[in-house]
């Protein structure tokens, strides 16, 4: 796997994924949409751990910066 996500894109990923478990575990959001919720964001997280997102890949998209 060739990394694919800069930064400031992990960045994102991990603060929405925070908002996403918050919003469930303080029961803002329940049902469906919170286990919805709770499954996108840990998708967030292990995406941004590895640096790589397969839609991006399928997109054609890499914010990673390119070593020159």
């Amino acid at each position: 796997m060739k990394k694919n996500m800069g930064s400031a894109d992990k960045m994102i990923r991990v603060l929405l994924a925070a908002v996403f478990a918050v919003l469930y575990f303080t029961g803002t959001v329940t049902g469906t949409l919170g286990i919805v919720m709770l499954v996108v964001g840990g998708v967030f997280l292990l995406t941004s751990f590895i640096s790589f997102c397969p839609l991006y890949t399928i997109l054609g998209i890499n914010t990673c910066k390119v070593k020159q």
